[in-house]
């Protein structure tokens, strides 16, 4: 496969690498191609720096019991000392916490795995579709995800977004073809929408956020004030 012709694919390719969702013999692949093509490692860095964010939304996660009992095997600990291993984590929690942090690539793709894997509990949200949109004159980023099965989107900003009184953002999902889809507003912090009609399928490539009129924009099929954020859309 020759993927130096094919930008769309290279952005993709890129962001599931990062994401920790590319596997297998494609995963190996990509790594190849990589030793080769700087252009595609600065893409690779583009995609962590735009998924660091999602750190910040991570949660604390209790590992189930077969993952210690899994360790304890590999490790050769018997019941005692893997008692004492345990509390020597657990007491050590902060340490590794801040140690996490070093590497903002790394705990992107940690959270990508968790996010994927995790056995959720029924009132948590799956996670199905993702987007980091990125403005960099401000410097700040959003959080968009989208859970198929409850059939609502939340979006979470990262920074400080001053916003004119005067002036509303308008959240945008931008299929393949045809005119852009309104998907509603949003405010500073936390945004819940809910799941528009026709869906956020394969068929939305990107989302986008604009800067409109208070209360969103006068025409309902595209922005008429200056896209501020836009990122890929992706599935997990």
């Amino acid at each position: 496969m020759n993927i130096r012709n094919n930008p769309i694919l290279r952005q993709k390719l890129a962001a599931e690498y990062v994401l920790g969702t590319l596997r297998g013999g494609a995963r190996r692949r990509f790594e190849g191609w990589l030793y080769h093509d700087a252009d595609l490692r600065n893409l690779c860095a583009e995609w962590q720096q735009k998924l660091a964010p999602m750190v910040e939304f991570a949660g604390a996660v209790a590992p189930p019991k077969r993952v210690w009992q899994g360790i304890e095997r590999q490790l050769g600990l018997n019941r005692r000392a893997a008692a004492g291993w345990r509390f020597w984590l657990s007491d050590n929690l902060a340490f590794w916490r801040s140690l996490g942090l070093v590497s903002t690539a790394m705990a992107a793709m940690l959270l990508a795995v968790v996010l994927v894997n995790r056995p959720a509990p029924s009132p948590q949200p799956a996670i199905n579709y993702i987007a980091t949109l990125a403005d960099d004159k401000t410097n700040t980023t959003m959080l968009v995800t989208a859970d198929v099965r409850r059939r609502d989107m939340e979006i979470r900003m990262v920074g400080d977004v001053p916003v004119d009184a005067a002036k509303s953002l308008h959240l945008w999902a931008l299929p393949k073809s045809g005119h852009p889809r309104s998907l509603g507003l949003i405010t500073a912090g936390r945004t819940v929408l809910p799941m528009p009609q026709q869906g956020l399928g394969d068929d939305v490539v990107a989302l986008a956020v604009s800067l409109e009129p208070k209360g969103g924009s006068p025409d309902p099929n595209a922005p008429t004030g200056p896209v501020l954020y836009k990122g890929a859309w992706l599935r997990l």
